[in-house]
């Protein structure tokens, strides 16, 4: 089978680390399988895979909404595919999700699959939910199958008419569960936590979240100081890099408590950091499933999560960790507070964690599930399409007059 991926960007992030353990063991099956991404990469990231997959740069893709660099890309994904002539094309992420299924029809690529990761249409405002549902509609028309990463995804989908019910499937984003359910502590855990060495370890809590603007690192900064005024020695590890770098380091600078934050990038090992952590929190204000959550269950962690679309699937609120509203992260870093106070609660919810059932989540779990909707979806290819209809017309006199998605 030849399948072609499709990213906006390649940075280290949740829903690219799912399409990269995707890509790998599709090519250690033997499938061809070429992965394209945007102008936005990670050039560590994009080296390490140099042997195990072919990789090309679309610099035309970017995240912004960009009428002449879209349509730029457009024709080069398009011209890519008639060369290439892949059995499946599966996009991700939305800008690539847009461009990469509207090229892929163009080229008349029998089965063209988007994996839901995120929809750029929920918490946004009522002209950029417009616009982005227009565009989510059209590309929808030329889809096959979607891979939706929770049952809260797929249901918001088939709600806004993206899809019917059948092309939708439930695939969790899979990682090793064995390596977060045995993790040790990092070594030499005083250099992260800026302490002495030989000190006694003082409270941790861990954000592990790439710094982007809808994890809200900024908005818990400022937050913060509620937890260390409760619990003075506590120590805050963000993990974790991304566009909102800068942002972030000048949300510490500002703080009266820029001590009690340490800011350590990514880390290879984040299975490490939760064995460290006494609490793990995620403040994002839009997310799939996140698979970092998932993370800090697997290493049996207690937590503190937003309410955000599918957490009710994995999160009992009060049993395996503790749901605050999405829109309040005041209530997120009081509820951190209180399970650094109370270490019976905190153990209780860190149990919970360990005994919740996570085998969907495993990475040969999502892998199979992947392929199976590939061969569905080849399979069906022999009927007629969903619309005959060329691309170039439709986008012809299109305005998108949006900041990016």
């Amino acid at each position: 089978m030849k399948i072609v991926h499709v990213l906006t960007r390649l940075l280290r992030a949740g829903s690219e680390e799912n399409t990269l353990a995707c890509c790998l063991a599709q090519a250690r099956h033997g499938h061809e399988v070429l992965l394209v991404h945007g102008a936005e990469y990670d050039p560590k990231l994009r080296a390490s895979l140099t042997g195990a997959l072919r990789v090309v740069t679309l610099e035309k893709l970017i995240n912004p909404i960009s009428p002449s660099r879209d349509i730029s890309a457009f024709g080069r994904l398009t011209r890519l595919m008639r060369d290439w002539r892949p059995d499946i094309v599966h996009t991700h992420q939305s800008k690539a999700g847009i461009v990469g299924r509207l090229a892929a029809r163009e080229a008349d690529v029998p089965g063209i699959v988007h994996g839901v990761h995120i929809l750029p249409f929920v918490h946004v405002g009522s002209g950029q939910r417009l616009m982005f549902l227009a565009a989510e509609r059209l590309a929808a028309r030329f889809t096959r199958a979607f891979i939706d990463v929770s049952q809260a995804m797929r249901d918001i989908c088939i709600a806004n008419h993206l899809g019917s019910p059948d092309q939708h499937h439930v695939v969790h984003s899979g990682f090793d569960l064995a390596r977060f359910a045995s993790a040790r502590w990092p070594q030499e855990p005083h250099l992260l936590l800026g302490t002495a060495a030989g000190e006694p370890k003082p409270p941790v809590v861990l954000m592990l979240a790439a710094l982007e603007p809808r994890k809200r690192h900024v908005e818990f900064i400022e937050a913060f100081g509620q937890v260390v005024d409760r619990i003075p020695d506590v120590r805050l590890l963000l993990a974790g890099d991304g566009p909102a770098r800068s942002d972030v380091e000048s949300a510490i600078e500002r703080s009266r408590y820029a001590n009690n934050v340490r800011m350590i990038g990514y880390h290879s090992e984040p299975e490490r950091l939760i064995s460290l952590a006494d609490v793990c929190v995620l403040t994002s204000m839009r997310e799939g499933l996140p698979r970092v959550m998932m993370q800090y269950l697997a290493g049996g962690r207690a937590s503190v999560v937003s309410h955000l679309p599918g957490v009710e699937e994995v999160v009992q609120h009060g049993v395996n960790g503790i749901v605050t509203p999405a829109q309040d992260v005041g209530a997120a870093a009081a509820a951190v507070a209180d399970l650094l106070e109370n270490q019976h609660h905190r153990a209780r919810l860190a149990d919970g964690a360990k005994r919740t059932d996570l085998s969907s989540w495993g990475l040969e779990s999502m892998c199979e599930s992947v392929e199976q909707i590939y061969q569905s979806v080849l399979e069906s290819a022999v009927s007629p399409r969903p619309d005959k209809a060329r691309i170039r017309d439709r986008l012809a006199g299109q305005t998108f007059g949006l900041h990016g998605f």
